[in-house]
């Protein structure tokens, strides 16, 4: 069971907060391994939209596998935000040495900053204070125009909703990009990942759509991309004609159903490859029967 405790401190955003338990409580009636916890250094918790919260005093016991997440709050400026108790910090900085995952959404970061866990690494938080967090912290390295930064197991996300972004990466880490997908589609979002990189799972690009049928198609595929699936079983399971699934699919994602499957098979043979493992064997994994396609494929990708 994987632990993610938010870290809250009064003001602090409801959003903030609830995007990204959202995504982990979404994620764990799917089946995922997620239990949520909410620490405070007082037991109730005022927020910046009037919402009283009611949190735990005593941290659960932590382990590498387990998240920190630290919700951002309304100040002004990051000089005028909330005091933390040096314990607290130290939870947090004990936490990432002992292999855990901590994050920070908008100006959770100034937290992470305080407990050292930003120098020397890439961050962000929201514009509003990104030049005041680089003066604060100058040994960290403040990215401007993302919506979120992983360095080291430290996790930093920008403004307010930018904590699902955020919390949909990690989902897509640890349990892969379709785990990831069927949370934003359940949650009616749409499945991001950095700002200043191309989305770098066909289950995140082409997902950006309403079109609930090829939704339906895409859960298919992405569940069984590795195996044969044939157009017309692929219609029937969804309700149409191969003819309608073949449109609506291209209206919606630029593709057709098999060259859906087929970049799915490629960029995890890519990884694959990535990790060591022979273009041959790579192949097999995927569902190719031999090379030959794998290598042609890999040819025609720029």
């Amino acid at each position: 069971m994987t632990h993610v405790v938010f870290f809250l401190v009064p003001g602090v955003h409801v959003l903030d907060l609830a995007g990204p338990a959202q995504v982990f409580s979404t994620a764990a009636e799917f089946g995922h391994p997620y239990t949520l916890a909410y620490v405070a250094e007082q037991p109730q918790i005022p927020t910046a939209q009037g919402v009283p919260l009611v949190a735990a005093l005593d941290w659960p016991e932590l382990g590498p596998d387990d998240l920190i997440v630290v919700p951002g709050w309304r100040a002004r400026t990051l000089a005028e935000s909330p005091a933390v108790a040096d314990a607290s910090l130290r939870v947090l900085r004990d936490h990432h040495a002992g292999g855990g995952t901590v994050a920070s959404v908008c100006a959770g970061a100034e937290v992470l900053g305080r407990a050292g866990l930003l120098d020397g690494r890439r961050c962000t938080t929201h514009h509003d204070v990104q030049d005041e967090l680089a003066l604060r912290h100058p040994r960290a390295t403040v990215v401007r125009d993302v919506l979120f930064t992983a360095d080291d197991r430290v996790i930093t996300s920008a403004g307010i909703a930018s904590g699902i972004d955020l919390a949909l990466h990690l989902v897509a880490t640890r349990h892969g990009p379709a785990a990831a997908a069927r949370v934003a589609r359940d949650m009616v979002v749409y499945a991001r990942r950095n700002g200043h990189a191309q989305q770098s799972s066909a289950m995140f690009r082409h997902r950006s759509h309403l079109d609930d049928t090829v939704h339906r198609a895409q859960d298919i595929i992405d569940a069984d991309f590795d195996r044969p699936l044939p157009l017309s079983a692929l219609a029937s399971a969804v309700g149409v004609s191969e003819r309608t699934l073949t449109r609506l699919f291209g209206r919606a994602t630029g593709l057709t159903p098999l060259r859906y499957q087929q970049t799915l098979r490629l960029e995890r043979a890519q990884h694959l490859i990535s990790q060591g493992t022979t273009v041959e064997a790579a192949a097999r994994s995927v569902g190719f029967q031999d090379a030959r396609m794998l290598r042609r494929l890999r040819t025609r990708t720029p």
